[in-house]
């Protein structure tokens, strides 16, 4: 039997996943992610401990046929990354040097984009080639899957859809230090930011000034119990959404668009809202282009590391 390791890197903690090549994943631990030194120690700690499992599970190193890891940063075809800032970590080709500390076959790539892979394969977008996948959490990712192969582009920043601008006028600045990005209306943090605007300037009763802390899951809970203000906000974050996914497809045409994320769990009033303002944006080629739920949640990722691997 053949082994792969995917390895989903996050600026808290590692997900490593042991898998069969058909996959299966066999079992999946988590390890603190190390960022001391400027994160140098990461890769030695990922190889020492797929060095200790496989010598546990008595599994021939000869049998791995490869690593796979996915990073929180954009990657070339070459494996090189420009820079991680939530790792520490600059310009370096990852790829190679993994190879060096463990001696495995790797491949290296962006954290969003091998989730989108991992859902291609194994979650929701099973059974389809052309993927469009969008995360939706403290920010916004994206991932495009053509012909079963990620695209990551010259720069390694294919899918970066939370990047897309979508507003001219907007005084704050995304955290990529731009103005009017996606990602600052419709990731988690975005749709609590919205809201509080509208709250500010709208005197009507609403029942999302109950909260002392307001968040994203709030403001989908009371838009499903009929409040107005909230139902409102919903629209308008799914509304800038579905646009920008119309502008997406217009350059890739995918089979289908799949909605992960933490936000993601919403459920049907954000697939079903995305959908109805989708229809209004698209080419009429790509109108009918399903919306659905991710099914693989926090393991996306590791699947798609996998499957970058062959």
């Amino acid at each position: 039997m053949k082994y792969g390791f995917g390895v989903d890197i996050g600026g808290t903690t590692i997900k490593i996943g042991l898998f069969s090549k058909d996959g299966e994943l066999i079992e999946k631990w988590e390890i603190p992610t190390n960022k001391t030194d400027n994160g140098k120690h990461i890769l030695t700690e990922i190889a020492d401990f797929i060095d200790r499992t496989i010598e546990s599970k008595g599994i021939d190193k000869n049998d791995v046929f490869g690593v796979g890891l996915g990073v929180p940063g954009p990657v070339n075809k070459n494996g090189e990354v420009n820079g991680c800032v939530n790792l520490g970590w600059n310009t370096f080709n990852v790829e190679k040097e993994f190879n060096e500390i463990s001696g495995f076959n790797v491949k290296v790539g962006n954290d969003a984009n091998v989730a989108a892979l991992g859902e291609m394969w194994q979650g929701a977008g099973k059974g389809y080639q052309d993927v469009l996948m969008v995360t939706l959490g403290t920010g916004v990712g994206g991932g495009c899957v053509l012909d079963g192969k990620i695209i990551s582009g010259m720069h390694g920043a294919g899918g970066e859809i939370g990047h897309m601008p979508v507003r001219d006028d907007e005084p704050t600045a995304c955290n990529c230090g731009n103005h009017g990005c996606l990602e600052q209306y419709v990731s988690a943090t975005g749709i609590v930011t919205q809201a509080k605007k509208v709250l500010d300037h709208d005197n009507r009763p609403s029942s999302l000034r109950d909260y002392d802390c307001l968040e994203a899951k709030h403001i989908y809970d009371e838009a499903k119990n009929g409040d107005e203000v909230a139902n409102e906000i919903v629209d308008l974050t799914c509304k800038i959404l579905a646009k920008s996914l119309a502008q997406v497809c217009c350059v890739m045409d995918p089979e289908i668009i799949v909605i992960g994320g933490g936000v993601s769990k919403a459920g049907d009033i954000l697939t079903s809202r995305i959908s109805t303002f989708f229809k209004e944006y698209a080419f009429h080629a790509c109108e009918n282009i399903p919306v659905v739920l991710a099914k693989l949640e926090n393991d996306a990722g590791m699947y798609g590391c996998v499957k970058s691997l062959f």
